[in-house]
Parts: structure tokens; sequence; C-alpha cells
């Protein structure tokens, strides 16, 4: 009964999370302030990740597992670097 659910429910997931991150690029894209450029671009690396966890899923691979975790680490690095650059015009004191 699982194996049922999981063979539809996985391509419609990944389907959805892709098209949310086209939505997230045309928000990077258009995006009439720089908050809303970076929240675009952190909700772009949220829906990565959770397409690799996915892929991962489908696939049965723990590569997608490992890259999902790297997206996350270097999303969360640059969404802290943006947030701070926003705020104070410098990322380095």
């Amino acid at each position: 009964m699982t194996g049922s659910v999981l063979s539809w429910a996985l391509p419609i997931a990944m389907f959805l999370l892709a098209a949310a991150m086209v939505l997230c690029l045309v928000r990077l894209l258009k995006g009439p302030a720089a908050q809303d450029r970076v929240l675009a671009l952190d909700c772009m690396y949220l829906n990565g990740m959770l397409l690799m966890l996915v892929l991962g899923i489908y696939y049965g691979s723990t590569n997608y597992f490992e890259a999902a975790m790297l997206i996350a680490l270097l999303g969360f690095v640059s969404s802290t670097a943006m947030a701070k650059f926003l705020l104070r015009g410098e990322v380095i004191e």
C-alpha cells in the first residue's frame, strides 16, 4: 500500500517544488525591494533542499541527502550574510 502511494506522491511533490522554485525566481527577478529578493532567494534554497530530499527518497540514494545538507548550510550562511549586509551595509567588520 505504501509503495503505491509513494509512486504517485513523489513525482507530484517534485513537480510542485519545481513550480515553487520558478515562482520564487520570478519574485527574485521582479521584486520591488531588496528584502523581497532576499526572501525569494531564501525560499528558493529551501525549496531546492526539499527537492533534493524528495529525490533522495525517490531514488533511494543517500547522496541526495548529503547534497540537501550542503544546500541548507550554504543557504543559511548566505541568508545571514545578506541580512547583515542589508542592515549595516557591510558583511565583514
